[in-house]
C-alpha cells in the first residue's frame, strides 16, 4: 500500500548538516580510530565538558559500582539513588520555557504548553561517572577499524556491540543503538500501565528471560552468528493472556536472515510462527500508545524508514535515573493522570545524537517520522518524537536508564509512551513494585531455551 505524505521540516535549532544512509564501509582510519580513549570514550563519546560548564566532562571514575548502592550480584535488589541529596538546578515550566527551547525537544515543549499547570522539567546537575569493561572497549576499537554496514544498512558485519563507535550517518547510529553495551542475560518481572486521562489504570504484567549473545562478557560476538539476541516473555497479567509465552529472535542482517518469532497460546495449546512480528503492530495492553516496534524506542528492521543523522546537541535527557526506578516508589505515586510525576523524573543537559527517520515511499507505518535522540556516553536511545502520516507531532516517548552493577553498564527502566492527542499514556517495564530488580549476566540462559519446542513445553 503506497502512501504519501507532507515532509515535515525541523525546528531552526536542529538545522545542522544531514548525513544520508549509505551502504559502503565507513571503517575509520587509524589515526581517527587512536582517539578513542583519549579525547574520546572508548565508545566515542566527547572526553570534555562543553564550553559552558554545563555538561561535565567523562570521569568514568566508577566500574561495577554505584556509590551507597550496596548492590550483591544477581540478587535483584532495587536500585538506590546516588545522587539522591541534590535538588533541581533549574525547573522547565511552560512559563519559562522560551528561554531553553533550544536544549528541548518537539515533544517535551508540546508536553510543557498541554499541561502547563502539571508538567514540568527537573533539571539536575549532570554526571559522567560511570564506564564499561575493558572488553568492551576492545571491541568498540576493533570495530571502528572493521565493522560496516552491508544490504543497504539492513545488516551489519562486524563484531556485535558498538559497531560504529564513530559514526558518520543516521543508519550507523542506529545500529549504535541496536547494538549497544547492554545485558547479556537479563530475568525479570515488569509491569505495564495503561493510563488513562482520568487517571484509571489498564495493568499489564510479563516474566521476561533475555539472552543477547552480542553482549557476552565471555564469547567474542560475531556477526556471522546472525542471531544478535533471543527473547523469552511469558504474559502474567491480565488474566485473560495468562500463560501466553513469546519467543523472538533479532539477527545482525534483516535481509537475510529476517526476525522471528514465535507465540504459545494456553488456550489451544498450540505454538505458531508470527510471520512479520514487529513494525506497527500496536503493543498488546497499550490502548495503542506503543507499537511492537518502539521497546527501547525502535527495534528490529530498518528497512520502512529512510535514517538520517541530524547531528549532535545539547539536549535536557533522563539521565542517572535512579529515582524512576527505586523500589521505594510506588506506582500510585509515579502514575498520575495525562504523563507520570515529574517530581521523580531526573534530567540532565546531556550531549546526544539526533537521528531523523523518514518513511518510505510505497511503505507503510503508523508513524510518518521518527526523530530518535542517542545518549552519546551508552548509545542508547533514550527519548523520541514520532510524528503521524500527515506530519504532525503525535507522541513523546522517553527512557529512565541507570548504570546497573551487575553488567557495569546501563539497563533500561522505566519508559513512558504519551500520547499528546488524547492524552492518554502507557508507563513500560516498570520494576518498582515487583518483589525483585533485574537480574543481569548471571548468564544461566541457553539458546535452547528460545525455540518454540521449549515455548510448548513451558506451556504445558
Amino acid at each position: 500500500m503506497k502512501i504519501t505524505r507532507t515532509g515535515v521540516m525541523l525546528a531552526a535549532a536542529m538545522a545542522v548538516n544531514v548525513v544520508a544512509i549509505g551502504s559502503a564501509s565507513a571503517q575509520v582510519s587509524p589515526a581517527e580510530a587512536a582517539k578513542l580513549g583519549k579525547e574520546l570514550t572508548c565508545v566515542g563519546a566527547e572526553q570534555a565538558g562543553n564550553a559552558a560548564g554545563t555538561i561535565p566532562p567523562y570521569t568514568g571514575k566508577y566500574l561495577g559500582e554505584v556509590p551507597g548502592w550496596n548492590h550483591v550480584k544477581f540478587s535483584g535488589d532495587q536500585p538506590v539513588d546516588p545522587y539522591a541529596a541534590e535538588k533541581p538546578i533549574l525547573v522547565i515550566t511552560a512559563q519559562n520555557m522560551a528561554q531553553y527551547e533550544d536544549k528541548l525537544t518537539e515533544g517535551q515543549k508540546a508536553l510543557l504548553k498541554r499541561y502547563p499547570t502539571t508538567y514540568k522539567m527537573n533539571i539536575y546537575p549532570g554526571h559522567r561517572d560511570f564506564r564499561y569493561p575493558d572488553y568492551v572497549c576492545r571491541r568498540a576499537m576493533s570495530n571502528a577499524l572493521n565493522a560496516k554496514l552491508v544490504n543497504d544498512g539492513m545488516g551489519i558485519e562486524g563484531l556485535g556491540q558498538v559497531p560504529f563507535p564513530i559514526p558518520k550517518s543516521g543508519m550507523e547510529v542506529l545500529w549504535n543503538h541496536q547494538l549497544p553495551a547492554r545485558a547479556w542475560t537479563e530475568e525479570k518481572t515488569s509491569d505495564l500501565a495503561s493510563v488513562l486521562p482520568n487517571g484509571s489504570i489498564g495493568w499489564g504484567r510479563a516474566y521476561a528471560r533475555g539472552l543477547s549473545q552480542a553482549n557476552s562478557p565471555t564469547v567474542e560476538p560475531k556477526t556471522e552468528d546472525k542471531i544478535q539476541a533471543m527473547g523469552n516473555n511469558t504474559t502474567l497479567k491480565p488474566a485473560r493472556d495468562n500463560g501466553v509465552i513469546s519467543i523472538s529472535h533479532e539477527p545482525y542482517d534483516f535481509q537475510t536472515n529476517p526476525r522471528q518469532a514465535w507465540s504459545y497460546s494456553p488456550s489451544t495449546r498450540r505454538v505458531r510462527l508470527l510471520p512479520g512480528y514487529g513494525y506497527d503492530q500496536p503493543m498488546i495492553g497499550t490502548n495503542g500508545t506503543m507499537t511492537v516496534d518502539e521497546d527501547r524506542l525502535f527495534n528490529g528492521s530498518p528497512e520502512r524508514f529512510t535514517w538520517k543523522l541530524i547531528g549532535k546537541r545539547e539536549i535536557y535527557s533522563p539521565a542517572n535515573a535512579y529515582k524512576a526506578n527505586a523500589g521505594t516508589v510506588k506506582y500510585a505515586d509515579m502514575l498520575t493522570p495525562n504523563h507520570p510525576n515529574p517530581d521523580l523524573m531526573r534530567y540532565e543537559l546531556r550531549r546526544v545524537w539526533v537521528v531523523e527517520a523518514d518513511l518510505k515511499e510505497g511503505y507503510r507505518h503508523v508513524y510518518g517520522k521518527r526523530v530518535l535522540f542517542v545518549d552519546e556516553d551508552t548509545w542508547n536511545s533514550v527519548m523520541a518524537d514520532n510524528y503521524d502520516a500527515r506530519g504532525q507531532l503525535w507522541k513523546h516517548a522517553m527512557i529512565n536508564y541507570y548504570y546497573h552493577p551487575d553488567m557495569s553498564g546501563w539497563q533500561a527502566g522505566s519508559q513512558f509512551f504519551m500520547d499528546l492527542n488524547s492524552g492518554q499514556y502507557t508507563g513500560y517495564g516498570m520494576t518498582n513494585e515487583a518483589k525483585k530488580g533485574p537480574i543481569l549476566n548471571e548468564g544461566k540462559f541457553t539458546p535452547d531455551q528460545y525455540t518454540a519446542d521449549a515455548a510448548r513445553a513451558m506451556g504445558r
